[in-house]
């Protein structure tokens, strides 16, 4: 009775260990291979290949949108157009803080975009507040950053949040 318990489960180890493999082998649609070590070398180079062209496709993206963005404020004059040319670099920034986490996805990716749109919010702010005068600009520079430091610090907070919620090795 002992053996065949022992057996049995010697068995199901080596199925459950051989149908664990199964998955792993591919084939090699290319060259007709149907080994996982050809297939496992050849795939993530092909990906991260893949995966780096659409970074630099989006990075290119997104330079061509601020270009188009910023031409579009040379018609503006006066503090208009600095308020319009600092929302085009907040938002050049912000995207590709977000193409950056999306390609090289870890734990500062959101800290990152987060602290990007911060930054940008308050010097779209700060541009804002330049058509005030006296103590309503200076009340506004300060809500301005406020504003800042408040977001900033609640990226911070989020990222210690993330840290500490993932489990030890």
């Amino acid at each position: 009775m002992r053996m065949t318990t022992l057996y049995a489960a010697l068995s199901g180890a080596f199925l459950l260990g051989t149908a664990a493999l199964v998955p792993a082998q591919t084939t090699n649609t290319a060259t007709g291979n149907n080994s996982s070590a050809s297939t496992a070398t050849a795939m993530p180079s092909t990906k991260s290949a893949g995966a780096k062209d659409e970074y630099k496709a989006e990075k290119d993206r997104i330079e061509a949108e601020y270009k188009d963005a910023k031409a579009k404020c040379k018609s503006m004059t006066a503090n208009a157009k600095d308020v319009c040319e600092a929302e085009a670099k907040g938002n050049e920034k912000v995207a590709k803080a977000e193409a950056e986490a999306k390609y090289k996805p870890n734990s500062d990716g959101d800290y990152k975009v987060a602290v990007a749109k911060a930054h940008a919010t308050y010097d779209v702010a700060k541009e804002k507040c330049d058509d005030q005068k006296g103590k309503e600009k200076s009340a506004c520079q300060k809500q301005a950053k406020a504003d800042e430091t408040k977001a900033l610090a609640d990226a911070k907070a989020s990222r210690k949040n993330v840290a500490s919620a993932k489990p030890a090795k």
